[in-house]
């Protein structure tokens, strides 16, 4: 198990020992995680641990990569140099044509790909040799290495300035892998290959290899690091933003787009209930645990497994705070691969606007101050 480091603070609010930044995989949606950044840096943050999955893990390499004072430069020309396809900001007028625009910009993604990120393979993959890495995707990635190689500091990384970890999915096993610059495997030293690997999601994307195992989008098994965070240690002591970019609730689908794109929020999102849900239980499980335990004669207290038990039963002291991307009316089944300025400046302006609505809410001194247990909050409903 690697241990949490880091001791960082929260614009002198919190009491929690440790920050921690999870970020969710979503595509193009990930210019809201940016946004929420930019957000978390002007109230005073300063994660210790940032854990992203595919775009999450992007964002995550670009800030754990780089000085305080340069991550927000790092962000904004990532997402600046990826949504220079179609660029420009569309005027209030434009809002009644917005959805068949965002079905264009998709269009042209699909068809020529994303400047610094991806492009299409010519010729395309069916004509490719089987086995070869031309057949394993439409699209080649090694746009994305070469920005990954400007933008962040991967040396930065591995001295581990700040914690990072990047799930991705072993092809071979089906199992969960996490890269983490505080693993105990001298193996792992973080680069530009394990964020590519984290956001490998086929058919779209080739797998990546390191170490001999091919590995794919962490997104396939579990699109949130957060039961990653939860189980590398049972008794945290941690403020915890939780950066959804898909809405686990909805309303009814109107129509077969509507239909598609409500499908891929409540898959997508599923895990993150899952895991909160799951890791709630286990902490009210230690309570009853540690009750039980009081009440045991004193002859008991130096009995190994006694001592093990009241280990285990330590308590958690966890704050959830979910930021979560909610549908728009210019949202549809392809927003996950819609690259447009003008949409990736509006998801950026939205997870700013959510982190001010949070830090402006009653509730949030509480959710900055350490208590028992595990809590969740959602500060912008």
């Amino acid at each position: 198990m690697a241990a949490v480091h880091g001791g960082d603070a929260f614009g002198g609010l919190g009491k929690h020992e440790h920050t921690i930044l999870v970020l969710q995989g979503g595509g193009a949606l990930g210019a809201y995680q940016a946004g929420v950044y930019e957000g978390l840096a002007e109230a005073g943050c300063a994660p210790g641990w940032i854990a992203g999955v595919s775009i999450g893990a992007i964002n995550a390499a670009l800030i754990a990569g780089n000085r305080p004072e340069q991550r927000l430069e790092r962000l904004r020309e990532f997402w600046n140099r990826v949504s220079s396809g179609i660029p420009g900001i569309l005027p209030a007028y434009f809002d009644p044509l917005r959805l068949v625009f965002n079905r264009f910009s998709a269009l042209a993604t699909a068809t020529f790909g994303a400047p610094g990120f991806f492009k299409p393979r010519f010729p395309p993959p069916f004509l490719a040799r089987d086995g070869t890495p031309q057949a394993l995707s439409l699209y080649d990635t090694t746009p994305l290495r070469e920005t990954l190689r400007e933008l962040v500091n991967f040396d930065l990384i591995n001295e581990r300035t700040a914690r990072l970890s990047l799930g991705a999915v072993n092809i071979r096993t089906g199992n969960c892998a996490y890269f983490d610059n505080y693993s105990e495997d001298p193996r792992i030293e973080i680069g530009p290959e394990h964020v590519m690997a984290s956001g490998a999601l086929p058919p779209g994307f080739p797998p990546l290899t390191i170490d001999g195992e091919a590995y794919w989008d962490g997104g396939i098994v579990s699109n949130t690091p957060l039961w990653y965070v939860l189980d590398d240690s049972r008794q945290l002591n941690a403020l915890i933003f939780q950066v959804d970019l898909f809405s686990a609730t909805g309303g009814l689908p109107r129509n077969l787009a509507q239909v598609l794109e409500r499908e891929k929020d409540i898959q997508y999102s599923s895990k993150t209930r899952f895991n909160t849900k799951h890791f709630r239980e286990s902490a009210e499980f230690n309570q009853l645990l540690r009750r039980l335990l009081h009440e045991l004669p004193a002859k008991f207290q130096h009995d190994p497994d006694y001592v093990r038990l009241r280990e285990l039963a330590r308590p958690a002291n966890i704050a959830i705070v979910h930021m979560i991307n909610r549908r728009t009316p210019a949202s549809s089944d392809v927003k996950d691969y819609e690259f447009s300025r003008a949409t990736v400046t509006d998801l950026w302006a939205a997870g700013l606007n959510d982190v001010r609505r949070s830090v402006a809410h009653p509730d949030w001194r509480q959710a900055m101050e350490q208590e028992p247990g595990v809590r969740v909050f959602d500060l912008t409903r």
